[in-house]
């Protein structure tokens, strides 16, 4: 699979002592992104007027959002931070990101585009995503840029995929199931 790019998106489960956070990237081979594309955008015009998005969708959109991801050609890689505490997301976040762009580097990937916050947030992953460089290769390039999440449908691949990783958190697997081998997650200790 030849992928230089990976376009992610993020879930987030607050509790007092179970909290997790999840970033999920889509590493889509170069030559399969109009393909995937095309694919999230059929689903847009039929579920939703905007961005397709995990958490408006009912079972049975959750259900088919979840097979057309799993029939899209190419891999995801999540980071699980755990536990997270109340008022710990932006911690808990750095911490996925810094693990996410050493997992994504190791396929290949040069360039991760996330789905923008604010203009100060989106700094932080720019800083932290500057920070995990020091860890690779000295010759190696790894860029991160932020776009809204309307404005790309590969972002709403990674949102399906935190989506259906979060769920299997809180008990429902059967949406992790559908994507089977086509997700590789690593878990992140956050403290």
């Amino acid at each position: 699979m030849s992928a230089s790019t990976a376009w992610s998106d993020e879930s987030f489960q607050e509790h007092d002592d179970a909290g997790f956070y999840i970033i999920a990237a889509a590493v889509i081979p170069d030559d399969a992104l109009d393909q995937a594309r095309e694919a999230m955008l059929r689903l847009q015009a039929k579920h939703a007027p905007a961005k397709l998005h995990w958490t408006k969708r009912d079972n049975a959109e959750r259900a088919e959002l979840a097979r057309t991801v799993a029939a899209l050609d190419g891999l995801h890689v999540v980071a699980v931070g755990a536990p997270v505490g109340p008022r710990r997301q932006e911690r808990a976040r750095a911490h996925c990101l810094n693990l996410l762009v050493c997992e994504l580097h190791g396929f290949g990937v040069k360039h991760l585009f996330m789905e923008a916050r604010d203009q100060v947030l989106n700094a932080r992953d720019v800083a932290t995503v500057q920070q995990a460089r020091y860890a690779l290769p000295k010759e190696a390039v790894f860029r991160l840029d932020h776009l809204p999440g309307a404005a790309e449908p590969l972002l709403w691949v990674a949102d399906i995929v935190a989506g259906a990783v979060r769920a299997e958190k809180l008990g429902e697997p059967r949406y992790r199931e559908i994507l089977r081998e086509r997700v590789i997650d690593f878990p992140v200790e956050v403290r």
